[in-house]
């Protein structure tokens, strides 16, 4: 999700692509959008851009002719219009020609030239919005990178408020107190820092002071001290710095700014840098749960008493589960021979279960047969007694035969 130095980059980007470029015609918007329509038509104007936090502000500026034909014609901007946009989880600029405009490009600017060219902006999720006319959110706190004074003055300020009570990990995505701050810079702030993500952000916050004592930092003169004094000095600013939460929110977001544009490149997609950057979020051998919100934490160590109860992460789910497939031990080989033997046995009962009809059918056949069989030699047996018992009866029945030859 881009955060504070994103938003930043993306304003960069806009600056560099639109220098001395003149847009002319309306502000078109995609018909899938759900967001307003930007009634901005002008025959010929220039836009900037400029970040607060996690919101971009385009200028539309109309470009003014002395000539009295080239004047603003009814139903023409004449007046520069603002434009703020929060990003969501996808969005970001693109500057290209009219025939590589991109898929999700949601609403387009286009220029005056033959052939023509689009900033648009391209929001594949749909979750980023735009404000015509619109202004920087009251709710939203100063810009962690260039209103630090104000920034820092903020969040001390209003430390006794009940949104401190909760854990450090879960304020700094608070937008109200840390404009700019997102799931990524957290997790690189507190790994920094060694403080437990679920430890109460009131704890973390209440040594610091609203001045930054790091900026007022002289060059010691040169006068005699002891050594061991000069070390002390040294270490213990050395731990003031390391343990200024509010002066880390700062500095590292400009570090992912130093990254060229590397980090977070809309045209080239080049993640290469800011990988190699990351010290703690998605880095191997990293812990992760999920806070109270449902957002992922990732951090080293003990995650503190605040720490919500039965969240697991999904990552170490992965992780053991690859283990388990990758242990050849004996006890686990024992097991995954049980296991493959039960899945046989299943796999045989199924079969069976299968071809039982086959069977049954070819029984019910064979039992027809013999049946008929054992009827067939039944009557056969039958027969062959009637016949013998008619015979035996017949003989019984008839007188006795004369004797051959003459009678005396």
């Amino acid at each position: 999700m881009p955060e504070g130095p994103e938003l930043h980059l993306a304003s960069l980007f806009v600056n560099k692509m639109c220098e001395g470029v003149v847009f002319s015609g309306p502000v078109k918007k995609s018909e899938v959008s759900k967001c307003p329509d930007v009634p901005f038509t002008c025959q010929a104007y220039r836009i900037t851009a400029t970040s607060r936090g996690k919101e971009v502000k385009l200028t539309l500026i109309p470009i003014k002719s002395d000539d009295a034909k080239q004047r603003a014609k009814p139903g023409q901007a004449d007046q520069p219009m603002d434009i703020v946009f929060r990003f969501g989880m996808s969005g970001y600029f693109r500057f290209t020609t009219e025939d590589e405009l991109p898929k999700h490009a949601h609403l387009r600017f286009y220029t005056r030239e033959k052939p023509c060219r689009v900033l648009s902006f391209v929001d594949a999720r749909r979750f980023g919005s735009w404000q015509p006319s619109g202004m920087w959110q009251p709710d939203r706190g100063p810009c962690i990178m260039f209103e630090y004074k104000s920034f820092r003055d903020n969040v001390l300020s209003h430390l006794p408020d009940r949104a401190f009570d909760r854990p450090i990990c879960e304020v700094l995505l608070n937008q109200k107190y840390f404009n700019g701050i997102g799931n990524y810079l957290r997790a690189e702030i507190l790994y920094r820092l060694n403080v437990p993500p679920f430890v109460p952000a009131r704890d973390v916050l209440e040594g610091l002071v609203s001045d930054d004592l790091l900026e007022k930092e002289k060059p010691l003169k040169n006068e005699i001290q002891d050594k061991k004094t000069s070390v002390r000095t040294k270490k213990k600013g050395l731990k003031q710095e390391m343990s200024d939460l509010l002066r880390l929110c700062h500095t590292v977001p400009l570090e992912v700014v130093n990254l060229g544009g590397k980090g977070y490149d809309p045209e080239k997609a080049d993640y290469s840098a800011f990988q190699a950057w990351l010290q703690c979020y998605y880095v191997d051998g990293m812990k992760s749960i999920r806070d109270h919100n449902g957002r992922t934490m990732w951090f080293k160590g003990d995650p503190g008493p605040m720490a919500p109860r039965d969240s697991k992460s999904p990552k170490a789910k992965k992780r053991a589960k690859k283990e388990e497939d990758h242990d050849y031990t004996d006890r686990k080989k024992v097991a995954k021979s049980r296991s493959v033997g039960r899945r046989k046995t299943k796999a045989d009962k199924e079969e069976g279960a299968r071809k039982t009809p086959k069977k049954e059918k070819e029984g019910v056949k064979k039992e027809a047969e013999s049946k008929r069989g054992k009827v067939e030699k039944i009557q056969e047996v039958n027969t062959t007694r009637r016949g013998t018992r008619s015979n035996s009866r017949r003989r019984k029945s008839s007188p006795a035969e004369p004797t051959a030859g003459p009678q005396t």
